[in-house]
C-alpha cells in the first residue's frame, strides 16, 4: 500500500478534528500506521562526539538507520566535543531546575548526513575532561546521579513540550543514564511511551535513597514496582518499571537474563516483562565503513590478496614486535573482568610458546591495565599493549590480525566480533549472548563452551592448526568476511515495536 499524501493527511486531521473522542482516537492510530513514527533516541554518549564503549557506536550508526522507519531524533549531553564542534547549535528550549538538577538549555545541530541532534546544555554537569561517565583517571564523576538525571527529566520534557511542530511519538532511552526518563514521564501524568534498551545489565545507575528528593522522585516511587533495589535507587530498575517496552541487543541475552547467573538481581522482573510480551532482543549491527571494500584508507582495493599482511607488517612495527609470519592474535576490549582479560593473560604464555603474537588495546580497571603492560615487557618481541584507545589504530588492528580473542564471561551483544569478521580475523569467542548469535564455529570463527583458560588454550590450539592448513585458514577467512551485520533488519524491527508501543498509548 503505497503512503498517503501530505494532502490527504492533512485531509484526514481535519476531519478528525471534527470526530467524537472514540473515532479520534481510532483514527490517530490510523496516521500514526501511515506515518513514520517521530523517535527521540536518548543516549549517554555517541561515536559523533564522546564514546566508552559499544553504545556510542550504536548511538551513532542506529539513528541513521532508523531514518529509513522513522523520524529519529538524538539526544545527549552537551559534551566539550558536541558544543565546540564548530557546527551552529540552535537553542530551542530553556528548561528549569528541579530538585538539585539544574536548569539546562536545549540545543539543536543538524550534522551533515542529516541527522538531528538535540544537546542538553549545562555546562556545569557535561563540559569537563574524560569519559561520559569518568574523570581521565578513570573514576567516576561524584554527581552521575544528577547528569544523568538532567539527561532523562529533558528527554521528558521535550516529549511534553516538542520542538515547534515535532513531537515524539517514542521515547527510546539507553541503559542506566537515560532510562529514569520513563519514571519522569509517568510521574508527570504525560503518557508518550518509552522504550528502553539494556545494553549491559552489570550497569544499573544505583545511589542513595536519600537522593531521591534531590532528584525529583516521589517518594511513593520508592518501592518493589518503582525505583526501589535492596534500598537503593535503580535508575535502570526505573526504566524496567515504568517502560512500555523493554529490549535487548541479543535474543540470547534477552534469554540469558531472565536467569539468576546474568540476571544481576533483576531476573525476577525481567522474567516477568517477558512473559507479559514487553521483553525482546533485537540483534545489534554495524556500519558499512567496516567492509574493507568501501573502506577508501584500506589498501584491499588496490590489492586484496596481501592486504592482511600489509596491515600485519604495519602494527608489528608500530607496537615494536619482530616481523613474523606466526599467527597475530589481537584483544581489543576494556580491560575488566567481564571481558576475560585475565583469560587472555593467562593463555599468552601459550601463544608465545607456539611462537604467535599478540597486541592489545583498551583501558579499564588499573590493575589489570599493569598486568597487561609487565606481559608487554615480559615478552617484548611478542606481545604488545598500548594501554587506551584509539579508533584508528583498533581498526587498523582489527585489519592485520588472524583471530581475536573475546572469551567474555558474558557479551549482551559485542561489535568486536562483527568488526574482526569483516575485517578478516577469526574469532575465538565465550558461546555467550550475541557471540553466540554472530560466529559460526568451526566455518567463520571458534567457540568455547567455559569461559576458562583451559578452554581458551584449547581453541588457541586449534587455531594454529587451522593456521598451519592454508586452504582451510582462507576458507574461513572468506566465509566470515562474507558475512552482513548491517542495521537494516534491525531497524525494521525497532519501526515495527515503535508502531506497537505507540498504538496502546
Amino acid at each position: 500500500m503505497p503512503f498517503p499524501s501530505t494532502a490527504s493527511l492533512a485531509a484526514a486531521e481535519r476531519r478528525l478534528s471534527l470526530a467524537p473522542p472514540a473515532a479520534r482516537r481510532s483514527a490517530e492510530v490510523l496516521t500514526l500506521r501511515a506515518r513514520r513514527p517521530k523517535v527521540l533516541f536518548v543516549t549517554p554518549e555517541s561515536s559523533d562526539f564522546l564514546q566508552a564503549g559499544g553504545l556510542g557506536a550504536v548511538s551513532a550508526s542506529l539513528p541513521r538507520a532508523l531514518n529509513r522507519e522513522c523520524e529519529a531524533r538524538l539526544l545527549l549531553p552537551g559534551y566539550p566535543a558536541a558544543v565546540h564542534s564548530g557546527k551552529h547549535v540552535e537553542i530551542v528550549a530553556h528548561l528549569p531546575a528541579a530538585g538539585a538538577i539544574p536548569p539546562c538549555s536545549i540545543g539543536k545541530m543538524t550534522l551533515p548526513d542529516g541527522l538531528e541532534v538535540y544537546l542538553v546544555l549545562c555546562a556545569e554537569l557535561y563540559e569537563r575532561p574524560g569519559s561520559p561517565y569518568g574523570d581521565p583517571q578513570g573514576l567516576e564523576f561524584a554527581d552521575n546521579d544528577i547528569r544523568f538525571a538532567r539527561l532523562s527529566l529533558a528527554a521528558a520534557e521535550i516529549a511534553e513540550l516538542g520542538d515547534g511542530g515535532w513531537r515524539p511519538d517514542v521515547v527510546h532511552v539507553n541503559d542506566w543514564p537515560a532510562a529514569l526518563t520513563a519514571g519522569y514521564l509517568k510521574w508527570r501524568g504525560f503518557d508518550t511511551p518509552t522504550v528502553l534498551t539494556i545494553h549491559n545489565l552489570a550497569h544499573q545507575g544505583q545511589f542513595e535513597a536519600s537522593r531521591l528528593a534531590d532528584l525529583c522522585i516521589p517518594e511513593s516511587a520508592f518501592g518493589i514496582d518503582g525505583v526501589e533495589f535492596y534500598g537503593r535507587i535503580s535508575f535502570l530498575k526505573a526504566g524496567l518499571s515504568y517502560a512500555a517496552h523493554v529490549t535487548t541487543v541479543s535474543e540470547s541475552y534477552a534469554e540469558e537474563i531472565t536467569r539468576r547467573e546474568f540476571g544481576c538481581g533483576l531476573e525476577g522482573l525481567i522474567a516477568l516483562r517477558r512473559q507479559e510480551g514487553r521483553l525482546t532482543g533485537i540483534l545489534n549491527g554495524i556500519d558499512k565503513s567496516w567492509d574493507p571494500r568501501q573502506d577508501k584508507r584500506c589498501p584491499y582495493l588496490l590489492d586484496p590478496q596481501r592486504w592482511k599482511g600489509r596491515y600485519a607488517d604495519f602494527i608489528r612495527g608500530a607496537f615494536g614486535l619482530t616481523l613474523s609470519r606466526a599467527p597475530l592474535f589481537a584483544f581489543i576490549a576494556r580491560l575488566a573482568h567481564q571481558k576475560g582479560v585475565d583469560l587472555v593473560i593467562e593463555a599468552s604464555e601459550r601463544i608465545v610458546e607456539l611462537g604467535g603474537q599478540l597486541v592489545v588495546i583498551g583501558r579499564g580497571e588499573p590493575e589489570v591495565e599493569r598486568e597487561v603492560a609487565a606481559l608487554a615487557s615480559r615478552y617484548p618481541e611478542a606481545v604488545g599493549a598500548r594501554i587506551g584507545f584509539d579508533a584508528s589504530e583498533a581498526r587498523a588492528l582489527f585489519a592485520a590480525a588472524d583471530f581475536l580473542l573475546m572469551p567474555s564471561r558474558f557479551e549482551p551483544c559485542g561489535l568486536s566480533q562483527m568488526f574482526a569478521q569483516r575485517f578478516g580475523a577469526l574469532p575465538i569467542a565465550h558461546r555467550t549472548g550475541g557471540l553466540a548469535e554472530t560466529i559460526d564455529h568451526g566455518v567463520t570463527g571458534l567457540l568455547i563452551e567455559r569461559a576458562e583458560t583451559d578452554d581458551l588454550v584449547a581453541a588457541i590450539d586449534v587455531a594454529f592448526d587451522i593456521y598451519a592448513s592454508p586452504r582451510e585458514f582462507q576458507a574461513m577467512r572468506r566465509a566470515a568476511m562474507a558475512k552482513t551485520f548491517d542495521w537494516e533488519n534491525s531497524a525494521s524491527q525497532y519501526g515495527a515495536l515503535y508502531r506497537k508501543v505507540a498504538r496502546v498509548r
